[in-house]
């Protein structure tokens, strides 16, 4: 019962009851409920359906007598309060409000009844729902969409009318159209979770201008992504710079930026038009096998296949190429104008078998990855009998396939087989590319997103509270910007290589530092108010003896006292010179976005930095993988490799570097900003020459604004993988196992726990005869947000022998136990399953045991749980932990189980 959503009666209710004033009054009746009532009475929805005046009178008792799952709600505004409270006192579990100009006064009203009365509620503001597969048009937004596989989430209610035209008469079908406005109870991230696991949506695409909730943002986006294509177009880009910035990465941060890097950990696609919003959704969800940037040309016109590659490179593609040994014995079967250097062109004498040889020899070839066709119309050319090829060819294709038919009237035709085929077809060669640039991007935001890293790596143990004792003082002393010294002792706090660094507060203690050092030194002005050093003059490099030390003091004390006379200058730091022969200066920052929180930014240094303006970013928290996947988006990863003499630099120690400071994220909240600039990078390792670091107060808050202890990590948007969860546990008669939290990569080994499963097992964990888990469902179970949900699973190691006699060692999932929080944040549902080899052997007890101290850790009160009644064995393992049994009213099948954390 635990995967019965908890929207289903919003989404898909089995009764609707309908509070529209008096259905033979039209003139009472508010605009949306004058479109909503045309909507019902044109198709009925499945289920009962029922209309009730809100004029009429009847006792509370009565009233009671009244049960629906969904209640729709069109009514002045002034009245919606009261008509929800009647909805509440019908016993409706949900409400959907269809209404405009709600402020945000009157919707917290509404929020604050719909919660009291145990509702789930969609709006105000909104346009309604439709969901054709069950003839449900619950809105205000015109006919009846047609029935498909494609969902939309719109927060724009023009728009949403704007599509549903378009669709009709392009044969756009949605299993879901959910309109969202501004002040609404249930947002964009319900929607998303919704259909996630929703089995009629195969892919979603969502308009957006903004968000409430950052985590249940992420959570919902990467849980849905995880399952299907997600596509996102978002209005309203801010543009770069702040202002306020402190540091040089706060300064070229925008948070236009930052959103691309939210999409891209969350595995969805980001599309910049209207237009490209339904033709990438239409390219993924032909759900191709994951694929690279190789996209090949074949074409029979060299001008449309250059404009094609131009647009390749320009974003981010590589040209395919065909293999020598694929062009040799491809070229004998094309005409002699042929070429295969770079683009396949087959010349104007391309006939329909041309292109199939071409087609065949391009999905063969290991260094192409997908492949555009491109068709010009000429004189006795064949553009039927090519799409037609293109057709045959689709069938058995491994890689993905886009078309361009150019021209008009006389490839109406050809197009239309090109549709009937599913072959994604474009009317210009950049849309084309584009479409297969999506396909690539989703693929690699896939990878990224089935990251999910540790808070601290395997490196050496940080001195996490050398580092808070750092910022506490800093804060008592009512100063938000950390002085160079204090900055690089936080990252020497984390293994983060620094430069040796003394303050002098006097030209002959310079002097007598820099000789104590080691020379050639630089002098750095050391002051809290002064944020850009070299901006001031503030910095003096490559200081060869005792002399010009003093000389140099002396100056830069005179030069930043008259440019800036109010600043408290400290006196001046002396560090030596970073001996890196032909190193890299690279900038590492961090910068925190309202409302994604901390993001890591990775570019080239130096002191013009805005100019180059370099500047990659990714969520915390980081592994190995993401941090050569930030280092590779830079401008300057192409300097790092050998590069105009200079070796190649040390790029572990880089990567530990990224990884070091994402150890100071997740574990320091108070961080605001950060340069690391420049970090000078060579072939024999990397060292922090400066640092700046500004903090602010951090009371850590959950995503309801509940205090939460050290290590719960509310300052990010992705909750780290928690490895305090994991431990190794003895079993009854011998043996043990390991309990850890669940991972992206178990899904191989949770299906083969389900298959392994006997059918009455499998049906008390599903309540249905499934023989596996269908994709959605896996990746659901798989992918979870640690903050709302956990999942533990108790793994074995089991010896296998190979045919040869060789012995390896496997890992199996044997049992796992995971809770879902509850929409009222105080509770959870459990769920457990053990196989059935290790029934008996007090696995089930102890991974309750453990998940309930889980639930337990993260400040829920209850934990509850819905047991089949006649799963005996379930319901004396309920009784032996401590859970209270009761009847389950809505159904005499189930009986409900409850604990007290």
């Amino acid at each position: 019962m635990m995967d019965k959503h908890y929207l289903t009666p919003v989404f898909a209710p089995s009764s609707v009851i309908v509070l529209a004033g008096d259905t033979d009054a039209p003139e009472s009746q508010t605009p949306q409920a004058r479109a909503l009532l045309q909507a019902l009475k044109a198709q009925t929805p499945t289920g009962t359906l029922q209309f009730f005046d809100t004029n009429t009178t009847g006792t509370l008792a009565d009233l009671a007598q009244i049960r629906a799952d969904l209640a729709i709600i069109a009514q002045p505004n002034k009245d919606l309060p009261q008509t929800l409270e009647l909805a509440g006192r019908m016993n409706c579990r949900s409400a959907l409000v269809l209404s405009s100009g709600v402020d945000a006064e009157l919707a917290d009203q509404l929020h604050k009844i719909a919660r009291r009365e145990g509702i789930h509620l969609l709006g105000p503001n909104s346009l309604g729902i439709q969901r054709p597969s069950l003839q449900l048009n619950a809105s205000a937004a015109g006919p009846l969409a047609h029935d498909g596989q494609l969902a939309l989430v719109c927060q724009s209610g023009a728009l949403t009318s704007s599509i549903l035209d378009w669709a009709a008469n392009n044969g756009v079908g949605f299993s879901s159209v959910i309109s969202l406005g501004p002040h609404t109870d249930m947002g964009l991230s319900e929607a998303l979770d919704f259909l996630a696991n929703d089995a009629r949506t195969h892919s979603i695409v969502v308009y957006m201008e903004g968000i409430q909730d950052a985590r249940r943002f992420m959570s919902a986006m990467r849980s849905a992504a995880f399952a299907k294509p997600v596509v996102v177009l978002k209005a309203g880009r801010k543009p770069a710079g702040n202002q306020a910035a402190q540091t040089h990465s706060g300064a070229i941060v925008g948070s236009d930026d930052v959103f691309d890097a939210v999409l891209r950990r969350s595995g969805a696609v980001r599309v910049r038009s209207f237009v490209a919003l339904f033709s990438a959704a239409k390219c993924l969800a032909s759900r191709y096998r994951p694929v690279g940037k190789r996209l090949a040309i074949i074409t029979n016109g060299g001008g449309p296949g250059v404009l094609a590659a131009d647009w390749e490179n320009e974003i981010g593609l590589d040209l395919g190429l065909l293999s020598q040994e694929s062009s040799t014995s491809l070229a004998p079967e094309l005409p002699a104008l042929a070429s295969l250097c770079g683009l396949i062109d087959l010349s104007e004498e391309a006939t329909p078998q041309h292109y199939a040889q071409a087609l065949k020899a391009a999905f063969a070839d290991r260094q192409i990855d997908g492949v555009l066709a491109i068709f010009s119309p000429k004189p006795g050319s064949d553009a039927q009998g090519v799409a037609q090829a293109l057709a045959d060819a689709k069938r058995l294709a491994p890689k993905p396939l886009v078309s361009c038919w150019m021209g008009d009237v006389s490839v109406t035709s050809a197009r239309q087989i090109l549709r009937e085929a599913q072959i994604p077809t474009f009317r210009t060669p950049e849309a084309a590319v584009g479409a297969f640039g999506n396909i690539a991007s989703y693929y690699q935001n896939q990878q990224l997103l089935q990251q999910t890293p540790p808070s601290l790596t395997t490196l050496a143990k940080p001195d996490i509270d050398g580092a808070r004792l750092v910022i506490e003082s800093v804060l008592a002393e009512r100063r938000n910007v950390l002085t160079e010294m204090e900055s690089k002792t936080l990252l020497a706090a984390f293994h983060i290589p620094v430069t040796k660094t003394l303050l002098a507060r006097s030209a002959h203690e310079a002097m007598m530092t820099a000789t104590q050092l080691g020379f050639p030194v630089v002098l750095k002005i050391h002051s809290p108010d002064i944020a850009h050093k070299s901006d001031v003059g503030g910095v003096v490099l490559n200081l060869s003896n005792g002399a010009s030390v003093r000389d140099a003091y002396n100056d830069m004390m005179q030069r930043v006292k008259r440019l800036k006379p109010d600043a408290r200058i400290d006196g001046i730091t002396v560090q030596q010179m970073a001996r890196a022969r032909r190193g890299r200066e690279i900038c590492i920052g961090l910068v925190c976005d309202d409302p994604f929180g901390p993001v890591i930014t990775f570019g080239a240094g130096g002191t013009m930095i805005e100019l180059i303006n370099d500047r990659a970013m990714e969520l915390p928290p980081l592994n190995q993988f993401l941090a050569r996947s930030l280092i590779s988006r830079s401008r300057v990863a192409q300097t790092l490799a050998e590069w105009r003499g200079a070796s190649a630099v040390n790029m572990e120690a880089l990567e530990q570097v990224l990884l070091r400071v994402s150890e100071m994220v997740c574990a320091l909240p108070q961080l605001r900003e950060m340069d690391i600039n420049p970090l000078i990078v060579d072939d024999q390792g990397a060292v922090a020459v400066d640092a700046r670091i500004a903090i602010h107060e951090n009371a850590q808050t959950g995503s309801r604004g509940e205090s939460l202890a050290p290590g719960h990590y509310g300052h990010l948007s992705i909750h780290p993988y928690p490895a305090r969860y994991e431990q190794t546990l003895p079993l009854r008669g011998g043996g043990e196992c390991l309990v850890r939290p669940i991972r992206t990569d178990d899904g191989e080994m949770m299906q083969r726990l389900v298959k392994e499963l006997s059918p009455e097992s499998r049906y008390f964990r599903f309540v249905s005869q499934i023989a596996e888990l269908p994709p959605s469902m896996l990746a659901r179970f798989t992918l979870i947000d640690y903050d709302r949900e956990m999942a533990l699973v108790a793994v074995q190691r089991e010896s296998v022998v190979d045919e040869e006699g060789e012995v390896s060692h496997k890992e199996r999932i044997v049992g796992v136990s995971r809770y879902v929080t509850n929409p009222d944040h105080t509770s959870c549902e459990f769920a457990l399953v053990v196989a059935d080899d290790l029934a008996g052997k007090g696995l089930g007890s102890r991974l309750m045991h453990s998940i309930m101290d889980v639930a337990r850790d993260r400040g829920l009160a209850e934990i509850q749980g819905l047991v089949l009644a006649n799963n005996p064995t379930m319901l004396k393992l309920m009784r032996r932990l401590g859970f209270e049994v009761r009847a389950f009213d809505e159904d005499p099948d189930f009986k409900l189980v409850v604990h007290q954390l």
